[in-house]
């Protein structure tokens, strides 16, 4: 393995021109004095590192349902999805994930199907980690419908840091279970609402890798883990 791929991740597209404004707020700062400029030497390297997309290995197993972002599981609770997905007005095991300012912030699809709905809506920004944040935060959610005809929902929730949803794809697209479909900008959160009858395989406090961490198997039955231990 190459050693410098092994610590430098390309960037995504979207993250160049954050970089460029923040190398050139860095430059002027460095006119003005080299202490502040090196701080902004910092502030763009750490840019740099927010919009990094690694490639990921998505398991091959079919019915496994994947995390669609890297961070920390923040909540397992049931809750009916967003209304503007159009999905039956029925609680379903909502898995949020929530995503520090650290982690790498391109969401991926959790399985693989036909997009069938993608609602925007405006909202407030509360800190991500809260429960509220799932009904009052600006979020964008998609519908995805696998082909054994069952939906599953995965919401973008901006953060108290974000202030943008970016979502790439539209009602009758395909996507693969891995596949790119996002980001958000600044620190934020990504529910899944997993089928009618689906038990999570992770805990509170998990750490989660977009495309690659299972978050449950859609073709095994059981009792969810216990919440870790914190």
């Amino acid at each position: 393995m190459n050693m410098i791929g092994t610590f430098v991740k390309p960037m995504h597209p979207e993250g160049r021109k954050f970089v460029a404004i923040f190398a050139a707020v860095t430059a002027a700062l460095f006119w003005l004095t080299p202490i502040l400029g090196w701080i902004g030497v910092g502030l763009t390297v750490w840019c740099y590192y927010f919009f990094r997309d690694p490639e990921r290995v998505t398991p091959p197993r079919p019915g496994l349902v994947i995390s669609p972002a890297d961070g920390v599981i923040s909540l397992i609770e049931p809750a009916v999805p967003p209304a503007e997905l159009g999905l039956p007005d029925v609680a379903l095991t909502r898995v949020s994930v929530f995503m520090s300012v650290f982690n790498c912030h391109i969401n991926r699809a959790p399985v693989a199907g036909e997009v069938t709905a993608v609602a925007y809506r405006p909202g407030k920004f509360f800190n991500a980690s809260l429960d509220k944040a799932s009904v009052d935060n600006e979020r964008n959610g998609l519908a995805i419908r696998m082909e054994d005809g069952r939906d599953l929902a995965v919401v973008q929730i901006a953060g108290l840091v974000a202030r943008r949803i970016v979502c790439f794809v539209k009602p009758g697209d395909r996507l693969a279970r891995g596949e790119r479909f996002g980001l958000i900008r600044f620190g934020s959160r990504l529910d899944v609402y997993l089928p009618e009858g689906v038990v999570p395989l992770v805990a509170i406090g998990q750490t989660m890798i977009a495309g690659e961490t299972v978050i449950a198997d859609l073709t095994a039955s059981g009792s969810a883990r216990p919440a870790a231990d914190v």
